[in-house]
């Protein structure tokens, strides 16, 4: 028995539309639509969901050809409708789950096999340009909510049989469907296998997007970095394909994960491989340097007053003491007041509408800046500092990498209100060795620099030019390393 009812479909039409009757309850959109269908006229009933359904398909392709079927009918299999895809089951599980998902039933009275048919038809939006990762030469074209429409942005980029798909659920009651792509002869099987085997393991009811998903196969959750890599660019998932990387599309959401990654690929872009190599090398160690900005500026700024003033120019000094002369903050209170005060207007500019949102982001840092300073709460050249910050973090291309860049930062202004430069220190070696000992999907964060893979420094924090990369890099452990037969000398 499941949930009360038979594990198997019956012979008997009315008792099989009466488990259907009695397993759903209070659910008006689901449809019971009798036919007398063949000669001699034999019942048939067609169970769907009309908000999950094309009807224009059921009433052209299913109800129209079976009301004018005049040949004789002896089991299902006889039937023949003009429609894309179908299936045949015994089981009730198979027959519920499909006509979730937007397909429709076809019962036969006197067979205890179902019809399956493919109507999908429910409400999508259009394929669009991204919303958070904007294209400067790459494709315009996002990712959406349906999985189908995503798996087919990907094969147009590669349309190779070398690419395979693996479909799995997730979740008890939402049963999410999951697609594994991944290239055959690139990607390595021990990886493809290890994200399977979490995949399996997840045990909720349901994922409802591929945050989620990140969450519960994450090989360190305690992390405050990311480990996969969730982007909403086809381009990107197929340059990470191509790299021997695997893609995982959750349906329902708007945006792919990839796997395994590396704490150096979450400063680069597929539009990086679209510029002169020259200047795409500029804007990684531009990257580089808004990360250490976004992290040690203000807390180099603590404790240069609190601390360590004499490595201040005397001049300069004479001009930050002058600014500070009426703020009664000490400059760690300083610092998290303005740097509070800049994360709140950046999360209301999130959710207000985009208009409304930008005005309250510049008006506000506007206008709170100058009565802070004038009311000396906050100093001139705090206001410098925490502006500079917030531009920093704003050119790391990764939001889930920037929002921990953004999270460090205050551990970091409290060492260094305590124990200075010395704080600074320690707490960069406590990142870097954290991000040393860091995997995803077993494969080491701080590769290739840790361990040390001289081959893959070509395209890591410069990019050298395309004929110079002639394999994949070792950090997605490929099977096949080399992608360019032909190169320049």
């Amino acid at each position: 028995m499941m949930n009360g009812i038979q594990q198997t479909v019956t012979h008997s039409l009315d008792m099989n539309e009466q488990t259907l009757r009695d397993y759903f309850t209070k659910t008006p959109d689901l449809i019971y639509c009798h036919l007398f269908i063949g000669e001699p006229k034999r019942r048939a009933l067609l169970i769907y969901f009309n908000t999950l359904v094309d009807k224009n398909s059921i009433n052209n392709n299913i109800i129209d050809p079976l009301l004018f079927e005049t040949r004789q009918i002896h089991t299902i299999a006889d039937i023949q409708l003009p429609i894309g895809s179908k299936s045949y089951t015994t089981k009730w599980e198979h027959v519920i789950q499909r006509v979730f998902q937007g397909e429709t039933a076809l019962f036969l009275d006197g067979d205890d096999h179902v019809l399956l048919l493919d109507t999908q038809g429910w409400p999508q939006r259009a394929i669009a340009e991204p919303q958070i990762e904007s294209s400067l030469k790459g494709s315009h074209q996002g990712f959406i909510e349906t999985c189908e429409k995503n798996i087919a942005l990907i094969r147009r980029y590669l349309p190779h049989q070398q690419l395979k798909i693996e479909e799995t659920t997730v979740g008890r009651r939402g049963h999410t469907p999951i697609s594994i792509l991944y290239l055959e002869d690139v990607a390595h099987p021990e990886v493809v296998q290890e994200l399977k085997d979490r995949i399996e393991q997840i045990d909720v009811d349901t994922i409802i997007n591929t945050g989620e998903l990140m969450q519960h196969i994450e090989d360190n959750p305690f992390s405050p970095f990311p480990q996969f890599l969730l982007t909403e660019r086809p381009d990107a998932a197929v340059s990470n394909l191509l790299q021997g990387r695997i893609v995982i599309v959750v349906d329902r959401s708007p945006s792919v994960m990839i796997g395994p990654m590396t704490f150096i690929t979450f400063f680069q872009t597929v539009d990086d491989y679209s510029t002169r190599w020259m200047i795409a090398s500029f804007l990684r160690l531009l990257r580089l340097l808004a990360f250490f900005m976004a992290i040690f500026l203000p807390s180099t700024y603590i404790a240069a007053l609190s601390f360590h003033y004499e490595i201040i120019p005397l001049n300069l000094l004479l001009t930050v003491g002058e600014s500070r002369e009426r703020v009664p903050l000490p400059p760690l209170l300083e610092a998290i007041l303005m740097e509070l005060a800049i994360e709140m207007l950046r999360e209301a500019g999130l959710r207000l509408p985009a208009p409304i949102g930008q005005t309250v982001g510049i008006v506000g840092g506007v206008v709170i800046g100058q009565a802070a300073v004038e009311a000396g709460i906050v100093s001139n050249i705090m206001v410098v500092i925490v502006s500079l910050t917030a531009i920093a973090s704003f050119i790391i291309p990764n939001p889930d990498m920037s929002e921990s860049i953004r999270l460090l930062r205050f551990p970091m202004m409290v060492a260094a209100s305590l124990f200075g430069l010395v704080g600074m220190v320690i707490g960069f070696m406590l990142i870097i060795g954290h991000l040393i000992s860091l995997e995803s999907l077993g494969t080491p964060a701080g590769s290739p620099f840790a361990p040390a893979r001289l081959r893959d420094w070509k395209d890591t924090l410069l990019r050298f030019p395309l004929w110079m990369m002639r394999t994949r890099p070792l950090s997605a452990r490929p099977t096949q390393l080399r992608r360019q037969k032909k190169f320049r000398k």
